[in-house]
């Protein structure tokens, strides 16, 4: 958690007293100051009496709604941020809750830690804005959880700077783990667009048959199962930025819808032939090298050159000198206070294993490592046998040219897997494959855990 001089205040309103009281210690332990109302008229009085950083509401409350409670904050109060939580998920209630103005949608039954890191982000965010409203130089090495100090992040700070002043598309290109999306929220809450939508999509994470109705939309009676007209992203993110990851994956035939959004600034949903207007400013990531992909014609030349118009490229983390030792630094005080332990000390020896190691899955890899040590090591200092078994010298064993390429396959697998804590999320994006080619070779290989 960030530290500031003075403890933020979160307002939380719900009708129901458990939940009160499960997000108020939470978010005390946390060290916000944090008050709370039953209802929204309640939550108003207290509101035009003190300022408020935050107000986490219901979605549905008796008389005034958690949706009309949104739209006063956001109509009345131009320093104080949304997030909307519910026990009744629909994505209908999600766009209408964003178009009104709230930052986060979680929904019910979340964890300690999604409160948490929803929390966190909508305060950064907000800090970030009041001190360029105010003035202040803003350090990007903050913004929105990217830091770094080296050489290669100052130069991607200020091209951050940059496409933030255009509305320009932006191709943001790097390997798995090296803060792409961080990247794309730094140029939306830097710009002109910073207090309208931002909504993330990974492309590849949504099934070809779903992706065109998940970005524009669908009627009702379109496809078999579509029983009412629901918004796609591109609907939610109008008048802001939507974030296109791995736009990689998309099909040549999405490509094409993609094309004429960019070109037309219109989207037609799923089973309407009217086209509707939308002003959604667009960024793109990938991790592959998508001029390769053009050469191949798996990708479209036109769509490449209208997405590459701001070409930003996130370094990979060996390449960052010592902003490895800065971000252990940052995590590792990170993760010791949510555990209200103290901060550990990592030994010389364990900071040189961890300047020299290659970090394949970047960033996300390292923070990955730094939690699982703070978490799991009773010593308040961090030493090289506490570090994963794939970072620690061993002598080489089973180095044979007589082995198969299975067998150095399912070595290689089962390392990156004990590297990640058995995470195959992560492990696939450190491996280059998605997470279901992972499962195939787990099991073709017989890595795979027996159920129990």
């Amino acid at each position: 958690m960030t530290l500031v001089s003075e403890k933020e205040r979160i307002l939380v309103v719900d009708d129901a007293p458990d939940t009160l009281e499960l997000v108020q210690r939470n978010l005390s332990a946390a060290d916000y100051e944090v008050m709370t109302a039953m209802n929204a008229s309640d939550a108003i009085r207290i509101l035009e009496t003190v300022p408020v950083d935050l107000v986490i509401t219901d979605y549905k409350m008796p008389q005034v709604s958690g949706l009309d409670l949104t739209r006063h904050v956001r109509e009345n109060l131009k320093d104080t941020e949304v997030m909307m939580i519910t026990g009744y998920p629909t994505i209908q209630g999600a766009v209408t809750a964003v178009k009104l103005g709230a930052q986060e949608y979680l929904t019910k039954p979340f964890t300690d830690e999604e409160l948490l890191s929803s929390v966190r982000r909508i305060l950064d965010v907000l800090r970030v804005r009041r001190q360029a409203q105010n003035g202040v130089e803003t350090e990007l090495t903050i913004l929105t959880g990217l830091i770094g100090e080296s050489r290669v992040m100052r130069e991607t700070f200020q091209a951050i700077r940059k496409a933030a002043t255009a509305k320009a598309t932006v191709l943001i290109s790097g390997e798995s783990g090296t803060g792409k999306e961080l990247a794309a929220r730094a140029i939306h809450y830097s710009g002109a667009r910073a207090s309208l939508p931002f909504v993330p999509v990974n492309c590849g994470s949504i099934p070809e048959n779903l992706l065109e109705s998940e970005l524009f939309g669908h009627v009702k009676g379109a496809f078999t199962g579509a029983s009412e007209t629901r918004a796609g992203f591109f609907q939610t993110a109008d008048g802001g930025t939507i974030f296109l990851d791995e736009i990689s994956d998309t099909s040549l035939a999405m490509q094409a819808k993609l094309l004429r959004v960019l070109q037309e600034g219109e989207i037609y949903m799923v089973g309407s032939s009217r086209a509707q207007t939308v002003d959604v400013r667009v960024v793109a990531a990938t991790n592959k090298d998508l001029r390769m992909l053009v050469k191949n014609r798996v990708f479209r030349e036109d769509l490449y050159f209208r997405l590459n118009v701001i070409a930003l490229t996130m370094p990979p983390l060996r390449e960052r000198d010592n902003d490895v030792l800065l971000l252990t630094a940052h995590y590792a005080r990170k993760y010791s206070e949510e555990l209200g332990r103290a901060v550990p000390q990592f030994t010389d020896e364990a900071l040189q294993v961890l300047a020299n190691y290659h970090w394949p899955g970047n960033v996300r890899e390292l923070e990955n490592i730094i939690q699982r040590v703070v978490v799991m090591t009773d010593s308040n200092v961090i030493d090289v046998p506490d570090l994963p078994p794939s970072m620690r010298f061993a002598v080489a064993r089973d180095n044979r040219l007589d082995r198969t390429l299975a067998e150095v396959e399912a070595e290689y697998i089962r390392n990156v897997l004990a590297g990640v804590g058995g995470n195959k999320t992560q492990a696939a994006e450190i491996l280059g494959i998605d997470r279901k080619t992972l499962r195939e070779k787990l099991k073709s290989l017989e890595l795979e855990p027996q159920s129990g």
